[in-house]
């Protein structure tokens, strides 16, 4: 894993009356992060077995960047992070498609979250899934991941709940190669992944790390239609 110096921020924070001050580096947005990822992974560039797969929304423009210039295909792994009732920027866990649920025991635990709420949240994030899978993909059918290396792209990790749903997903259709590429993630995180994955392909481990947005200078929610028009642009562009 590499530091990439895209730029500073300055954090300040007071714990116990002393003041903190973080500098750490900063990507411009996701298109940046995209770019600079990809110069990590050109060891994939033209190969006839792999793909790249965006976690949506805000994982696909940093995968379209990384499938544009390692001239890969580009698709989407879809998957709902579960959040807690009341916050939900923290997740409890995942849901994506195959029935595959991931859950946080040690949050759940901690917040003392009944299974009627658990189940009513993932209820409404399936339903969620299933609009996102139809206005994503239309009538094209899922990507064949069987023998072949699957480069996962998210924009960064936070708790790696939602990746992980992704990872279980996958495994399920043995690939030959798993690697999940991301800009930015707490090193914690990545060190677990790397338990789960062939590869972890990180640039930047900012600690502490707060939260992904932090680490973009601009962190605009992608939208469902910036999302179609990026796997569009890519699948014309390999055809």
């Amino acid at each position: 894993m590499r530091w990439n110096q895209l730029g500073s921020i300055s954090l300040a924070s007071r714990r116990e009356g002393e003041e903190v001050s973080i500098m750490k580096t900063r990507f411009r947005d996701r298109t940046h992060a995209g770019k600079e990822l990809a110069n990590q992974l050109t060891i994939y560039a033209n190969r006839s077995d792999a793909i790249v797969l965006g976690l949506p929304r805000g994982g696909v423009p940093v995968a379209y960047e990384v499938a544009k210039a390692l001239n890969l295909p580009l698709d989407i792994c879809l998957v709902r992070k579960l959040g807690v009732p009341g916050h939900k920027e923290l997740a409890m866990g995942a849901i994506a498609s195959g029935g595959v649920r991931v859950l946080n025991y040690d949050v759940i635990s901690w917040l003392a979250i009944a299974d009627k709420a658990l189940e009513h949240i993932a209820d409404r994030e399936l339903r969620e899934l299933q609009r996102r899978d139809r206005a994503y993909r239309g009538d094209r059918p899922q990507p064949e991941v069987c023998d072949r290396t699957i480069i996962l792209v998210d924009d960064g990790l936070a708790t790696g709940a939602t990746m992980r749903a992704a990872i279980a997903v996958l495994q399920k259709q043995q690939p030959k190669e798993l690697v999940v590429a991301v800009p930015v993630a707490p090193l914690a995180g990545c060190k677990t992944l790397e338990t789960e994955v062939d590869k972890v392909v990180c640039l930047s481990n900012p600690e502490p790390f707060y939260a992904i947005g932090l680490w973009y200078k601009n962190f605009a929610q992608t939208t469902d239609e910036q999302v179609r028009n990026l796997l569009a642009k890519q699948l014309a562009t390999a055809s």
